[in-house]
């Protein structure tokens, strides 16, 4: 039986290494993503840039020489151009999440909202949103990326309103033992229940640019700044009727 006992204890501690080195092996090639993601995204920028000053100063040039579907195709090469921009830009800021060196500040996430809020004031106004604020805590917590989460989760839910309604969002926290859960609800399109985990993947979109602009990127971001803070995110959905994003911040940061 001891014998038994003593196998079966080196055959745990080999797999606990085995696990460890899959591990570490895991978190070196994820580091070099993120590395090659930002090296990749900067050094793409400048030759971006060209391309649409030069297609700029053609059509500056030689507008009067060129027929309506040479236009067309500068337009479309301009605007293929730019899009591709905010891909690479958004890029950047994906990898950028958890690689600075933010300082741990007691953070009163009501001010933060507002402040969030303020910056959004002309969309706000333009839709004639409503926003609903609860009771919301202070934290210690890195103050930049959370601010960038709010403003991603707030923007989406101004973003995917329904036509048919004035939108409502409304933005609460929970107290629970280990950690604070808050919510953001609005009463927009919602998202189909098949769709539900694939929205926090990186470049997913579930609607044509034509309908909505950007890049599927901005829930990848949440994320990843909730996975940096030790939490979870997640969301409740109601296809036509809204949605309600959660996630969690343990209140030791």
């Amino acid at each position: 039986n001891i014998t038994e006992i003593k196998q079966k204890e080196e055959a745990l501690e080999l797999l606990n290494r085995e696990l460890k080195k899959h591990t570490e092996e895991l978190a070196l090639s994820n580091k070099e993503l993120e590395q090659f993601a930002y090296i990749a995204s900067h050094d793409l920028q400048e030759p971006l840039r060209m391309v649409t000053s030069f297609l700029t100063q053609l059509k500056k040039k030689y507008s009067d020489q060129l027929d309506e579907k040479a236009q067309q195709y500068i337009y479309f090469a301009h605007d293929g151009a730019t899009r591709m921009r905010q891909i690479i830009l958004d890029l950047l800021e994906y990898s950028r999440v958890g690689r600075g060196e933010y300082q741990v500040v007691e953070v009163n996430t009501k001010d933060l909202v507002s402040e969030v809020l303020m910056l959004q004031k002309r969309c706000i106004e333009t839709q004639n949103a409503e926003i609903k604020l609860g009771k919301l805590p202070d934290l210690k917590v890195e103050e930049l990326p959370l601010k960038q989460l709010f403003s991603n989760l707030i923007g989406n839910a101004l973003k995917y309103h329904s036509k048919d309604r004035r939108p409502v969002i409304e933005i609460s926290a929970e107290e629970k033992d280990v950690y604070w859960e808050f919510k953001i609800s609005d009463n927009g399109i919602g998202i189909e229940e098949e769709f539900k985990e694939k929205i926090f993947v990186i470049f997913q979109r579930l609607h044509h640019r034509d309908e909505y602009e950007g890049t599927g990127i901005g829930l990848a971001i949440c994320k990843k700044i909730v996975d940096h803070f030790g939490g979870e995110i997640w969301v409740e959905s109601a296809y036509g009727k809204g949605s309600s994003f959660y996630f969690t911040i343990p209140k030791q940061f």
